[in-house]
């Protein structure tokens, strides 16, 4: 919701704030289609590289403390429209499970607006669980079906 390139912009300056996080890369910026809830606009996706001394509990602790800083509302349900939403997609190969996270994230093999921006700075990274690379993953969902991922330039 609301000015979505900036949002994001916005996100990734104050996870760069924080002493623990450093933001190695950032992806270019995507307009994708809305998944699951299709009845909203359409989104920013980016991916960033971070180097961090947080565990991923504390990783996803700062996460959520950004985007309540973004939306104090929040999100009104599952999927629905929300100013930012942050997640963590690979923790070094870590695989990991408890009741408020999974690593490596449990649907992002599936998902298009994750994939194509991951291809952009961590090509080589392999999905700890399938071994594949974001462009193997990435080929896997293009044989199903399409979804829509559109370059934005940062600078438009």
């Amino acid at each position: 919701m609301g000015t979505r390139k900036k949002n994001l912009e916005t996100a990734i300056k104050a996870l760069d704030g924080f002493n623990d996080i450093d933001v190695r890369a950032v992806s270019g910026f995507y307009r994708t289609q809305p998944q699951n809830y299709i009845d909203q606009d359409w989104f920013v996706n980016a991916v960033l590289k971070i180097e961090t001394s947080l565990d991923p509990d504390a990783l996803l602790s700062a996460l959520k403390a950004v985007e309540k800083k973004l939306d104090r509302d929040g999100k009104p349900f599952r999927f629905g429209p929300r100013i930012i939403d942050l997640d963590i997609i690979y923790y070094d190969e870590l695989v990991f499970k408890n009741q408020e996270l999974e690593i490596p994230h449990p649907r992002m093999h599936e998902r298009c607006f994750v994939l194509v921006p991951m291809c952009d700075i961590g090509a080589d990274a392999v999905h700890p669980v399938f071994h594949l690379k974001p462009g193997d993953l990435l080929e896997n969902i293009e044989k199903k079906e399409t979804q829509k991922v559109i370059f934005l330039d940062k600078e438009a």
